[in-house]
């Protein structure tokens, strides 16, 4: 509820007496630093008697109650929700591609990614894409380490005393043929180029398919994955960044209206980040910082599926703070902030203590509660 004070300077006022120095308030409504990009309007309000004498125009000025509630300096920008990291699958070695997984599959280390000339092309685990034969007789290197620690992983070389190292060791011969009897293939000790495709996650989703059977072996990439959790991206304006700090807390709003909670995993400055976002407001992000934010709960997350998001950064936050709009603000007098508070047909001036200032409102704390009306200019 609202209610308008006349406000009018009476005429033939004299000036006051030199000795009797008036005390000046004057409106500050645009508190530069502390609003960090909350407008204002600036205004001036004539409160105290003017030294003319000659009559002064009536002012109305409008009021608002104060307010109890919460105040927060976060930010909101859009994004999407998205599975991460996708990557070309590249095959390698010759042959004719005769199985493929459908779209939208989940493949782990250890299981039959696509097949081959009627053989499993197995997914395991590594940063290092294979390029030669391992076998007995073979060079050390860390291509043998990789394969090893799979090995191991998958539980092969139980009982063997196998180690992660770059050695093909008569213990690495019986580990392969181990894997390879589970795999119904002939036990051969030697892992072929071509028949392992190594990624550096432990478990991939299908994103889309670049063969078809039929196809023969080539530098196209067979298809492309990505990992299997959702992640939510966005693309922050420039003067927004200063908000998003590696590893710092967000809040995601899903397109079903839910909320899930998340940290910021990775900035990338340019191209489309690791969730594969184009940029939220269509400019395709060239030149952008993407940011990319694990979340906390992946089955809430795919219950919404790939959609747009909203993703808040929660900065400062204060609680059960008493809330007045900047506008009803006053600057005084050898510093210091004040507002005036209405009391039946007058007006009082309260000096208060500004707090958290976000979204044109401030919190304020003094002598004034919540529901007091206070002046502010209509």
């Amino acid at each position: 509820m609202s209610r308008t004070v006349e406000t009018t300077a009476p005429a033939g006022t004299s000036p006051a007496p030199a000795r009797k120095k008036r005390r000046k308030v004057v409106v500050a409504l645009v508190l530069v630093a502390a609003l960090g990009g909350s407008g204002a309007l600036a205004a001036m309000r004539p409160w105290g008697h003017h030294s003319t004498v000659s009559p002064q125009p009536s002012v109305s000025h409008g009021t608002v109650a104060v307010q109890k509630g919460s105040l927060s300096t976060g930010i909101q920008v859009g994004g999407a929700l998205s599975y991460s990291t996708p990557t070309p699958v590249i095959a390698s070695g010759h042959g004719t591609i005769t199985a493929l997984p459908a779209v939208g599959a989940v493949v782990k280390a250890g299981a039959k990614f696509y097949e081959v000339d009627g053989r499993p092309v197995v997914l395991l685990t590594g940063d290092r894409p294979m390029w030669r034969d391992l076998g007995p007789g073979i060079s050390d290197g860390p291509d043998v380490e990789q394969l090893k620690r799979n090995l191991i992983k998958l539980g092969h070389a139980d009982g063997l005393g196998l180690t992660a190292d770059q050695t093909f060791t008569p213990a690495t011969v019986t580990a392969v043929k181990r894997w390879q009897k589970a795999l119904g293939e002939k036990q051969t000790g030697t892992v072929t180029l071509g028949s392992v495709v190594m990624l550096p996650q432990a478990a991939v989703r299908v994103q889309q398919l670049g063969a078809q059977l039929g196809s023969a072996l080539g530098a196209t990439a067979v298809m492309t994955v990505t990992g299997t959790d959702l992640v939510a991206t966005a693309q922050p304006a420039d003067n927004q960044l200063s908000q998003f700090k590696p590893n710092g807390r967000v809040t995601v709003k899903l397109a079903n209206g839910s909320t899930i909670n998340g940290h910021i995993r990775s900035l990338v400055r340019g191209g489309s980040g690791n969730g594969g976002d184009n940029g939220s407001d269509g400019s395709g992000g060239a030149d952008k910082t993407t940011v990319t934010i694990a979340l906390d709960h992946q089955r809430q997350a795919k219950q919404a599926g790939p959609s747009s998001v909203t993703v808040t950064v929660v900065g400062e936050t204060v609680s059960d703070a008493l809330i007045v709009p900047v506008t009803a603000l006053l600057a005084l007098d050898g510093g210091g902030y004040g507002v005036q508070v209405v009391s039946g047909a007058t007006t009082r001036l309260v000096r208060i203590q500004l707090g958290l200032i976000a979204d044109a409102r401030a919190q304020i704390t003094g002598d004034v509660q919540a529901g007091d009306q206070v002046v502010i200019p209509k």
